[in-house]
């Protein structure tokens, strides 16, 4: 049960209400955005929020218990707030967003009365409608572990126990050249390409600094160059597309791959006591096998 500040009951239990409603959009790089329905800015709890944004409230819906509620926002595509390239980038992917409701009269007079996730955006020419998550939604989310013969954790995590940081498993590289899902670098990287293949990408500086991608292939180039004609660079195959402007010197750090077996945490990385996988459990052609004579069940593992 929330407990409406003194002002605010004031507010609202008179004739005439004066109220707007306010998002502090926070976004997973850490910058914040604050909107309002009202037609001037407001400034309250370290944020200031923005008017003549475009944002407006759309239809939600509340239920008791831990049912996972949603709502909209929708709002217009503006170069000073919310821009096209950087939704289309997933800038705004998994974001949160507090609604508060302020007295706009009197903006300490104000309550918080929502904390959502930001679900799907949809784009049109000139505006957008974003999903607002409860937070009970998280409740969906697969949690636990798979019992499988690859390991589950990502290379140099805590689970992983792997120190990546230092080179040639994570190197500072520029762009030679970009193509369609592609990025070339001369760069030396300290160890062969195929060994970035299901790495991770991650732009410092251009106009997609801080947007990232897994890497489905790494491979030198010919003497032919292929496409570019770039003989002796380093072609990276990225998994996503990276919507933002790449352009030649444009800074990445790329990080070493793993393809999860035990084979390679233990010749690679000589991290075999903390693989995350179960290297020995039997497939299901031997789990529902029956019993035959000369078989050994000594306790042996059944995958070499």
């Amino acid at each position: 049960m929330r407990t409406l500040p003194a002002e605010l009951a004031a507010a609202i239990g008179g004739s005439a209400t004066t109220l707007a409603t306010c998002w502090r959009l926070t976004r997973r790089d850490g910058r914040v955005f604050g909107f309002t329905d009202h037609d001037e800015a407001l400034t309250f709890d370290g944020t200031r929020f923005e008017a003549a944004s475009g944002l407006s409230a759309s239809e939600a819906e509340a239920a008791l218990g831990l049912g996972a509620t949603t709502g909209e926002v929708e709002g217009a595509l503006s170069s000073a707030a919310i821009e096209e390239v950087d939704i289309a980038a997933g800038r705004y992917d998994g974001a949160t967003v507090e609604t508060f409701v302020a007295d706009w009269q009197n903006v300490e007079a104000h309550l918080r009365v929502d904390v959502s996730d930001l679900g799907e955006v949809k784009r049109g020419e000139t505006g957008f409608m974003a999903e607002l998550r409860s937070v009970a939604a998280r409740l969906d989310a697969v949690r636990g572990r798979l019992y499988r013969r690859r390991c589950d954790a990502v290379l140099g995590d805590a689970r992983c126990g792997f120190a990546v940081a230092a080179p040639p498993f994570t190197v500072e590289c520029a762009v030679d050249a970009v193509g369609d899902g592609w990025i070339e670098t001369a760069t030396d990287l300290g160890a062969p390409p195929e060994r970035y293949a299901f790495g991770r990408l991650t732009f410092l500086d251009g106009a997609g600094a801080g947007l990232a991608s897994d890497v489905a292939s790494a491979a030198m180039l010919g003497a032919a160059g292929e496409e570019s004609g770039g003989a002796g660079r380093v072609r990276f195959t990225l998994a996503e597309t990276i919507v933002a402007e790449i352009t030649a010197g444009d800074r990445f750090r790329i990080v070493q791959g793993c393809d999860k077996r035990f084979s390679t945490c233990r010749d690679r990385f000589a991290n075999q006591l903390n693989f995350r996988g179960f290297p020995h459990i039997p497939g299901s052609d031997a789990g529902y096998a029956v019993a035959r004579r000369g078989d050994l069940h000594d306790g042996s593992p059944v995958v070499p």
